[in-house]
């Protein structure tokens, strides 16, 4: 018989992180609809937060290994610069369902916090001009707003400039 998934208690696996490493953040949850083009901008929409404070969570293959970039849905990741953050050679995006599968959450919802399998993590440099930045929470419609020194930490992310917009 196929055990089923447990459900995390208070929240999804990234706010359950959170909250065990004692960290101050905020949740924002808004209706997520489907049919909007951008999971990211519909975010920063929903929240009414600049859109350069809401972080997306890309899973990248450097050299063949998988690798979180968080940078702001702003912009777009440069491959390259992520590549040489993490002494890499070459770099290009991830199979999605191996992202999904290797993280733990869905497309569109992926958290760089409480995954599964905890991978490598880059932030852009640019949410240090911010004193907080959201990202997933795990999930489509929650975000959870941050410091990212707090994000750093828990994630043990390497800071780069690795957004271009």
């Amino acid at each position: 018989m196929a055990k089923k998934k447990q459900q995390q208690p208070g929240g999804t696996p990234a706010t359950v992180a959170l909250t065990a490493a004692g960290v101050a953040f905020k949740v924002h949850a808004y209706e997520h609809d489907p049919a909007h083009p951008s999971y990211g901008e519909e975010a920063a929409e929903a929240m009414g937060v600049s859109p350069e404070r809401v972080f997306k969570t890309l899973v990248a293959d450097v050299d063949g290994v998988l690798t979180v970039a968080v940078v702001p849905v702003a912009g777009q990741l440069d491959l390259k610069a992520l590549a040489t953050a993490v002494s890499g050679k070459r770099a290009s995006m991830a199979d999605p369902t191996l992202a999904e599968r290797t993280t733990g959450y869905v497309r569109g919802g992926i958290s760089p916090l409480g995954q599964r399998k905890k991978l490598r993590t880059v932030l852009d440099t640019s949410a240090d001009t911010h004193d907080t930045i959201c990202v997933s929470a795990g999930r489509r419609g929650l975000e959870v707003e941050l410091t990212p020194e707090a994000l750093t930490t828990l994630t043990q992310a390497v800071r780069a400039p690795i957004a271009r917009t």
